[in-house]
């Protein structure tokens, strides 16, 4: 007869406690907070620097005088501001540029998901969803080149003189004639940009809409249409809420694409026919052979356009935190 042992029997799975494990959470909860920290680290220490950095040309012109000045003529000194920096048009341009993009993607969006999700067959939606999103992985630079020399002359171009011709083009938004380089030029290539993210968004915000409730809607007699939306598009309304504003974050952001379409032009028109400026162009076309009391203007360009971009962030949580208690989607 043996001799009974004290080794305790082992725990399923093996998992049992030791030394490196009752160091192992203090060590991982560091190393998360250290990592979370970094972030808020590295955001504050870039806001500070460029507003450091541009703070002389805040001082001149003021920040009221800095964001509603018309007129963008830059100094040469190294040591005090001697120009004017009003940043009102590339403001203006950056606006306009954006909300052309947004008008023709969010329509398209939503198309998109609904026919991947509910109207294709089931063979084709998984290329289909594939290569929308390849598309966002198309670098800036390709597709700038593929605008000026085909997209723009094929496609833009023969649009903006039908609107033109048309009775639309008495309206002050289609006035012409219509330039080649145009804010509708650079709004429709931004639209190309952030269609794909728009899209990603809104058909997983679609994809779960609970299956009760459109089986339901279906048994009571709905049409598919109608199940869309009746049933579909009120669910998916904070999630397309939401991919809108990361759309707009990218179209604000955008830069190659933009200032190769934009135009280069301070002129503040309501056409979107003319050439205009926005702030990333015009930070791109200029950066390099700028003087330093220029590129105190131009970090005050940046920092102008990271309030823009925080603000349009704030706003869509705010959007789809209030959206989704009310539609109880699981975006929020």
């Amino acid at each position: 007869m043996s001799a009974p042992t004290d080794t305790p029997p082992s725990s399923p799975g093996g998992l049992r406690g030791n030394g490196r494990g009752r160091w192992g959470d203090p060590v991982f909860r560091w190393v998360t907070l250290l990592a979370g920290a970094s972030v808020l680290v590295i955001l504050g220490v870039m806001m500070g620097r460029t507003s450091w950095a541009s703070l002389p040309v805040f001082q001149s012109e003021g920040v009221w005088g800095f964001l509603t000045g018309d007129l963008w003529s830059t100094g040469q000194s190294r040591s005090e501001v001697t120009g004017d920096y009003g940043a009102l048009p590339f403001i203006y341009g950056t606006i306009k540029v954006s909300i052309i993009a947004i008008v023709i993607a969010v329509p398209m969006a939503v198309a998109i998901a609904l026919f991947i999700n509910e109207v294709a067959p089931a063979w084709l939606r998984k290329p289909l969803a594939y290569l929308t999103d390849t598309l966002a992985m198309v670098p800036s630079i390709v597709i700038a080149i593929v605008a000026v020399f085909w997209f723009i002359p094929n496609v833009t171009d023969p649009i903006a003189r039908f609107l033109v011709d048309t009775p639309l083009g008495w309206l002050p938004l289609f006035e012409g004639p219509a330039q080649r380089l145009s804010y509708w030029s650079a709004g429709l290539m931004l639209s190309i940009m952030i269609l794909p993210i728009i899209t990603a968004v809104t058909r997983e915000t679609f994809a779960k809409t609970p299956a009760d409730e459109k089986n339901a809607a279906y048994a009571m007699g709905a049409t598919r249409w109608e199940v869309m939306r009746g049933v579909i598009l009120p669910r998916g309304f904070p999630g397309l809420v939401g991919g809108t504003m990361l759309g707009v974050g990218r179209a604000l952001g955008e830069t190659i694409v933009v200032a190769f379409t934009v135009g280069s032009s301070q002129r503040m028109d309501s056409s979107v026919f003319f050439g205009g400026d926005t702030i990333t162009a015009v930070i791109f076309n200029t950066y390099a052979t700028a003087s330093p009391e220029a590129i105190w203007g131009l970090l005050a360009l940046g920092v102008t356009l990271f309030v823009m971009t925080t603000i349009v962030n704030v706003l869509a949580r705010l959007i789809v935190m209030r959206s989704g208690r009310v539609a109880g989607d699981a975006a929020v």
